[in-house]
């Protein structure tokens, strides 16, 4: 598997959400690495997207989205745990990806430490457990995974099914199908119904 460059990143939002599915998100801490394999993602847009925080312009949180495409971006969400997404597209055209859910490969050990849950299956199967798990909070804001040694992520070894659905915890923009998960997956958030 080769890391995602640039250009993978800097295309329409919700093609990069689809092809993120099955691909690796690796997290080096201390010269520990641990992974997960994406299983699910929301995308979202800017003015054209009522639901991303880029809708109605760059503020001091999502001025981000409006910079170079491959960048991490952070938030704090209902003032209980961090939420990753990826910038993507081009300068001044927001778009980010937000990571919803991971298949834990590599260093399950060390989330069931981060997250004090053994169960496997629910280490990583929401944006808040996956953060936690894999020791990722604000201080990665604005990391550039294409470059960095702390945050990044590896193409896919295969292909996965897909399958589309609204987005989970919006009151708008809820017409777009801008949520993607792999068919199939136990690890997908656990309160969303898996139907087409």
């Amino acid at each position: 598997m080769e890391r995602l460059s640039r250009p993978f990143f800097e295309r329409y939002t919700p093609d990069v959400a689809r092809d993120l599915l099955g691909c690796l998100l690796v997290r080096k801490v201390r010269q520990k690495a641990v992974s997960g394999r994406i299983v699910e993602v929301e995308a979202y847009r800017g003015s054209d997207d009522p639901a991303s925080h880029s809708y109605r312009g760059a503020t001091k949180r999502s001025a981000i989205m409006f910079g170079e495409a491959g960048h991490a971006y952070l938030f704090f969400s209902y003032g209980a745990h961090w939420c990753l997404n990826f910038i993507t597209e081009g300068k001044g055209q927001p778009g980010a990806v937000l990571i919803r859910a991971l298949e834990p490969v590599e260093g399950i050990e060390e989330m069931v430490k981060n997250r004090g849950v053994s169960e496997v299956g629910r280490l990583t199967d929401g944006p808040g457990k996956l953060t936690k798990a894999l020791s990722i909070d604000g201080g990665l804001n604005g990391e550039d995974i294409v470059t960095s040694k702390r945050l990044c992520v590896m193409g896919r070894d295969g292909p996965v099914r897909i399958v589309a659905s609204a987005r989970i915890g919006i009151t708008r923009g809820l017409d777009r199908q801008w949520r993607y998960y792999v068919e199939g997956s136990p690890f997908i958030s656990k309160r969303v119904t898996r139907s087409r």
